[in-house]
This record gives structure tokens, C-alpha cells and sequence, in this order.
């Protein structure tokens, strides 16, 4: 064996046993452990809340992926916002395992997670200083969990542990976490002095599909991007010799281009026509009271941001996202547009993330750090104790009585009469948004949908009334069941049966009756 041949089998031995002894950092073995712990308790939670309307949509694509029903009607889906990247790839795992819709969403969660805490890792890296500790994401992701407030926000795009339990499947999550890693992204491409185009146009791609994922997390994605290629591009951007020499624009404006490009091409919806779109401002009206009591605790982290305020000079980018988030909120609350308020939930990242670096610095620490590190434990506690707990700890194991996730009662038994695709009169709030999830169409679908133009959704709204109502007339009754196909009541434990209704099962545990209209 000549020497030179010797000196490198001795080098691969070397660097593959320091490969052998090196241990795991910290967020591997912690991550880990929440990703075990979380997945269990997101499943342990029964189907509540908006899961029916993304396993309904998972359904609709899988009886048929090139031309998909609307998610909860017996109509044309064309122009659904919901048939997304991300539910086209669940309808084809559903395809090809023979798995419902709601299974579907269910093994979601575990993999959501499993994007989210990698960016969450990454995402920390690109914030930290050159002596933060191994720790720092780690006490990110403790404070994304835990320092919101002492009111629940169980809403889809707010990653607080308790909300979780049941929005980790959804796509908001997903999208987040793509979110995290187009930052890290960014941040890394600015570090290079010269222009990445390919890096460039990845991460325009990958912008452009946190934009069909879900909307409105691309417009906090963005706010991120720009808080790191402002500060580092800013001045030579006007500079008129910078350009000539370097066109330092021009890579950005190529990823610019290419997530239009990527958003363009998607053949189910066109993700543009949703900028002018009000049709859900007033259900997100509901975000912006109660603010204080909801997201207090993350002001723990604003001494943090000053700090890095002071020592970058405004440059920062997490004091920078801070900033063009709450711009984003406060036009959203003056414009009416309340759908912008959705971007609460991102704006809370620089607080929670600034708070970990600064926490994670190593010793000998300062007074003040100190007194923060005090600080955020007791509000990491404050938090856990008031609105958390109950997400993973059990109510069999419970010794307090912390207040637990929803626990909607399930329409499996719904499904042993009705068959896919057949329609369903209900009013009830649960069932109207748990009863597609199976499958099922509603007469009326209790969310606003591009697909189905709002009038007509309150026309059927109103038709569903009508029926139900005590003193509605059978020939009203029997040219609403002709105009909607209606085969199927489910009706609450107050609503009676009309007379042409055979009841076929009931719910003891609810106490709602399932009807088979006769004739229909």
C-alpha cells in the first residue's frame, strides 16, 4: 500500500470515528421527544373543527383528481382554493393505500411536524450570533409552544401546543414550515457574496407553493424575505454602479418570477383572483378582539428584540419581520380585510425566536439575562398550566381539570346507512362540518368557497331553514328534497321528523336521529 494511500484510509478512519462519537444536540434528542409526544396526542384527538372541510377534500380528489366535486356540495368544484399541492399529493397516498380522507389528514400530522421542527432548526441557525449555544432551538421551539397568552386561540396558522392537538394535519402547518425554511434559505443565499440563480429560482419555487399551500402564510413568508434582503441589499439596490457592476436585483427579481411562475401554472384554481376576495373577512373579524389576553405572553421577547435593535442598529431582520407584521395586522384591522389578521400567529415568531437566541448565549450571563431567563420560565409555565396542559395530559391522568381539546362526537355511525356522494340535510354545527369529512354532501356548506358563489350558499342556507321548520308545508318540503337531491335528515334531539322521514338510527350518545327522506 503506497503512503499517500495510507494517509488517506487513516483520514476516513479518523473523521468516520468522529463521526461515531459525535453526540446528538440537543434539539435531536427534544424535537424528537415532542415529535413522539405531539403526534400521539394530535391523533388521540377526534375529527373537530375545520378537519372535516380538509378530509372532505382529500375525498373529492380522490373519487376524482383531474376534475374534484366542491369539498362539501353535490356541485362543481372548479375554482377551489382547496385543491392545493398538498391535498393533490394526500389524494394520491389515499389512492394508492385505499385510506378515507380523514386517515389521510390524520398520518399528515406526524409529517407536518416533522417539516416544521426541521425548519424551526434551521431557522434558528440563520438568526443565532457566532456564540449562541446548541440550545437556542431547543428554547425556540419551547416558546413557540408555550408563550402566546392565557386564552386559548384554536385556529389553523396559530402553533400554539394546545392548538396543535388539532390543526397539526391541516396545511397551514405545513405551509409554515416551509415558511421556516425559505428563511433559512434567504439567509443563507445572502451570505454568499456571489449570485446563486439556481438558489434563487429554488427559493422563488418554493414561495410559490407556500402560495397555493395556503395563501395567506405566503404574505408573512414574504415579510421574512424581505427582513433579511432589505438590510443586506438595501443600499446598493440604490446605487446606480452596483447595479452595473453586479446587478445585485436581479437574482431576487428572478425569484420573484419564478414563485408567480409556479402559482400560475397550478391548473385547479388561480391563486390571484383570492387577493380582492372578502368572503371570509368577517368570519376572521373574531381575530383581532381579545388580542391582549391571547398573545401577552409573547411580549416577553420584545427586551430581546430591542437588544438586537441596539446592537444591528435596526437592521435586524427579526426586528424587521416584527415590524412589517404588525403593518400587515393593523392594515387588515383599518381596511376591513380582517383575513389579514391570520398573520397574528406568524408575527409572534420574532418575539419567540429573538427571546431564544438571547436566552441561549452562553454564561457568564448578565443581570438582565438573568432576570429574563426567570422570567420566561415562569411564563412558559403561566402559559402550560392556563391553556396548554390539556393537549398531553390525558383527562384519565389529569389530577387539575386542565381544559382539554374539543372532543366532537364522531358520525362513523352516520356512514354505516348513507353512502358516498349521497346528500345530507343538516343544520347542526358539528355535523354540517364533520359529516363531508366522510364523504357525504351537505345541501348547504357552512364555509364561503370561490367555487360556490355566496348568494347561492345563502339561498341553501335559507332552503335548509325552511325545511326544518315546524311549519313549513310538505309541498315546500318535497320541491327542496327534488331541488337538491336531498336522500338523507340528521336531525338534533329539539327537531322533529316530518312525515315523510323514516328514521333509520340514532345516536345515543348525542342524541341525533338519522332519517331517510321516503321516495327521495
Amino acid at each position: 500500500m503506497s503512503a499517500d494511500l495510507l494517509t488517506r484510509t487513516r483520514a476516513r478512519g479518523a473523521t468516520a470515528l468522529r463521526g461515531h462519537r459525535r453526540r446528538p444536540t440537543p434539539f435531536m434528542v427534544f424535537g424528537g421527544l415532542f415529535w413522539l409526544v405531539m403526534s400521539l396526542a394530535y391523533w388521540r384527538v377526534p375529527m373537530c373543527c375545520d378537519f372535516g372541510q380538509h378530509a372532505a377534500v382529500v375525498e373529492r380528489l380522490t373519487a376524482d383528481l383531474l376534475s374534484p366535486r366542491h369539498p362539501m356540495a353535490d356541485l362543481p368544484g372548479d375554482g377551489s382554493p382547496y385543491y392545493t399541492p398538498y391535498a393533490v399529493t394526500q389524494a394520491l397516498f389515499a389512492k394508492l393505500t385505499g385510506l378515507a380522507g380523514w386517515e389521510v389528514v390524520k398520518l399528515s400530522g406526524p409529517v407536518n411536524l416533522l417539516v416544521l421542527l426541521t425548519g424551526v432548526a434551521r431557522f434558528t441557525r440563520a438568526v443565532s450570533r457566532p456564540t449562541t449555544g446548541p440550545w437556542a432551538p431547543v428554547f425556540a421551539l419551547a416558546a413557540m409552544l408555550l408563550l402566546w397568552g392565557t386564552l386559548g386561540t384554536w385556529w389553523s396558522g396559530f402553533l400554539g401546543l394546545m392548538s396543535m392537538t388539532g390543526n397539526l394535519g391541516y396545511p397551514s402547518t405545513f405551509a409554515i414550515g416551509l415558511t421556516f425554511w425559505a428563511w433559512a434559505w434567504t439567509a443563507s443565499l445572502i451570505r454568499d457574496s456571489a449570485p446563486r440563480w439556481r438558489g434563487h429560482a429554488g427559493l422563488g419555487a418554493l414561495l410559490g407553493l407556500i402560495l397555493l399551500v395556503h395563501p395567506i402564510t405566503v404574505i408573512a413568508a414574504a415579510v421574512g424575505v424581505a427582513a433579511f434582503v432589505v438590510p443586506a441589499h438595501g443600499r446598493q439596490w440604490l446605487s446606480r454602479a452596483a447595479w452595473r457592476r453586479y446587478g445585485v436585483g436581479l437574482p431576487w427579481l428572478l425569484a420573484a418570477l419564478a414563485a408567480c411562475a409556479v402559482a400560475a401554472m397550478w391548473p385547479y384554481f388561480s391563486v390571484f383572483s383570492l387577493a380582492g376576495d372578502s368572503s371570509v373577512d368577517a368570519i376572521h373579524a373574531r381575530l383581532y378582539r381579545n388580542t391582549r389576553e391571547r398573545f401577552w405572553l409573547g411580549a416577553l421577547g420584545l427586551p430581546a428584540l430591542w437588544a438586537r435593535w441596539r446592537r444591528d442598529g435596526g437592521r435586524d431582520p427579526l426586528v424587521l419581520m416584527f415590524g412589517l407584521d404588525l403593518l400587515v395586522i393593523a392594515y387588515g384591522w383599518f381596511t376591513g380585510h380582517y383575513t389579514y389578521g391570520r398573520v397574528m400567529g406568524m408575527a409572534l415568531v420574532p418575539l419567540h425566536f429573538a427571546l431564544a437566541v438571547e436566552l441561549a448565549t452562553p454564561r457568564p450571563w448578565s443581570r438582565r439575562r438573568r432576570a429574563l431567563g426567570v422570567a420566561a420560565v415562569a411564563a412558559a409555565l403561566t402559559g402550560f398550566l392556563t391553556v396548554h396542559a390539556g393537549a398531553v395530559v390525558p383527562r384519565s391522568l389529569d389530577p387539575v381539570g386542565f381544559k382539554q381539546p374539543p372532543r366532537w362526537p364522531t358520525y362513523a355511525w352516520v356512514t354505516q346507512h348513507v353512502g358516498r356522494g349521497e346528500v345530507i340535510l343538516a343544520d347542526g354545527y358539528r355535523p354540517a362540518r364533520s359529516l363531508p369529512g366522510y364523504g357525504l354532501n351537505l345541501v348547504a356548506p357552512p364555509w364561503p368557497d370561490p367555487a360556490l358563489e355566496e348568494r347561492e350558499r345563502s339561498r341553501r342556507w335559507s332552503a335548509v331553514h325552511t325545511y326544518l321548520a315546524p311549519n313549513s308545508s310538505p309541498t315546500r318540503r318535497a320541491e327542496i328534497v327534488k331541488r337538491y337531491g336531498v336522500r338523507w335528515l340528521l336531525l338534533s334531539p329539539r327537531q322533529t321528523a316530518p312525515p315523510e322521514a323514516v328514521v333509520v338510527a340514532w345516536d345515543p350518545r348525542s342524541g341525533e336521529v338519522l332519517a331517510r327522506v321516503r321516495g327521495a
